[in-house]
């Protein structure tokens, strides 16, 4: 049985995108004969503090499902401030550095990027000739913090591409969540190998029952509230007379939408708060159509809700452009508007009928998600590489 351990910087209980990838990433080598090992922070997504189950440790460590999870010490923060948000990373890293002391660490790591200060501890403290690196890359950055406006193009910016690049170099292989990562990675790197993971998760669609709404068309959000999902003007900008909007998660805006909400009780937003993954995929199926905007397109993202709600057969609107709108296109999933375009959006929404969102329509989401994206397809693949 071959060793693999896996680093990243958010794994369940904490919520989102990023967790629930590699926690199936994980799940899946495990039923592939790996012997899975997890190196993680103290729970502290999206909230920024230890979750009460963890407070007052610097180390936990248990058996959970037959993978084997380090949690370590991190500064916890999700402060905007950016000095407190480095040294968050930092202490991360120098706790992932403590932990490489003293403990052996099996030849072959898979490293999850961003944060590229994490990746970068990884890549050059574990790089040896015998050592398989493999990074896996779902967000493009700096280049995405500079699309959405949280980095300039000033020396801070040039340090980050250096990390960027010198972690692409240090690792064997590279596994990429959309086809624009791939591209800018052997854009740099010609002969780096490279691989499309999708994040297509493994669970078992649900059993449609679908009841059409009556009056008016209701559309959900679920996930982050953060600066990127720009849920907040998505609230300012949509035309609510033919649409309910309701909202599952929390995040940096979570304030802001709650406070708009309050003083907006005439507009038909409802917002329930998180829930749990399981109960979310519960209450998801009652409405019409699912929304993934994104407040700006960003270059080499891929929202992995769209793997999700293809498994749950949800129709979906995307607001994001890029390669995730030629998914929704192409596979025919939903519907797209031109990001950032909320005149087009209104239109698109007003464009979609009762009648359009039969359970038919809902099932053939299902199987377009199974044949184009299978989990365990990729998982084959996969494991003939790392």
């Amino acid at each position: 049985m071959k060793n693999v351990l896996i680093i990243t910087s958010y794994f369940p209980p904490e919520t989102g995108a990023a967790s629930n990838r590699i926690f199936h990433l994980a799940e899946g080598l495990k039923d592939h004969q790996f012997n899975v090992s997890v190196l993680t922070p103290l729970p502290n997504y999206p909230t920024g503090q230890i979750f009460k189950d963890y407070k007052g440790k610097f180390k936990h460590s248990a058996t959970e499902n037959g993978i084997l999870i380090h949690r370590l010490w991190i500064y916890a923060s999700n402060s905007k401030n950016k000095l407190l948000r480095l040294i968050a990373m930092l202490s991360y890293s120098f706790s992932l550095v403590w932990f490489f002391m003293w403990h052996k660490i099996p030849k072959t790591v898979i490293v999850q990027s961003p944060p590229l200060l994490v990746a970068f501890t990884c890549m050059l403290c574990l790089k040896s000739k015998k050592r398989h690196l493999v990074l896996n890359v779902s967000d493009l950055w700096p280049i995405a913090g500079l699309e959405l406006g949280a980095f300039k193009k000033n020396f801070s910016y040039k340090m980050l591409e250096h990390i960027e690049r010198f972690n692409y170099k240090r690792a064997n292989l590279v596994l990429g969540q959309s086809e624009e990562i791939l591209s800018h990675v052997t854009s740099i790197f010609p002969e780096k190998n490279t691989f499309l993971y999708r994040n297509y998760p493994d669970f078992e669609s649900p059993k449609l029952n679908y009841n059409p709404s009556n009056g008016k068309l209701k559309i959900v959000y679920a996930g982050l509230l953060g600066i990127a999902q720009g849920i907040y003007k998505l609230c300012q900008e949509l035309d609510y007379s033919t649409i309910e909007f309701h909202i599952y998660g929390s995040g940096a805006e979570q304030v802001k939408i709650e406070t708009f909400i309050v003083n907006h009780p005439e507009l038909p937003i409802i917002y329930h708060g998180q829930v749990t993954r399981n109960e979310l995929h519960e209450v998801l199926l009652q409405y019409d159509i699912t929304i993934i905007p994104l407040l700006k397109r960003i270059y080499g993202s891929v929202p992995s809700k769209i793997f999700e709600y293809a498994k749950l057969g949800l129709p979906m609107l995307y607001f994001g452009g890029g390669e995730g709108e030629t998914i929704i296109e192409t596979h025919e999933l939903g519907w797209i508007a031109e990001a950032g375009n909320y005149n087009e959006l209104n239109s698109v929404i007003t464009s979609i009928k009762s009648d359009m969102i039969s359970e038919s329509l809902r099932q053939k989401i299902i199987e377009k998600g199974k044949k184009e994206f299978d989990f365990k397809s990729q998982l084959g693949r996969l494991k003939n590489i790392i």
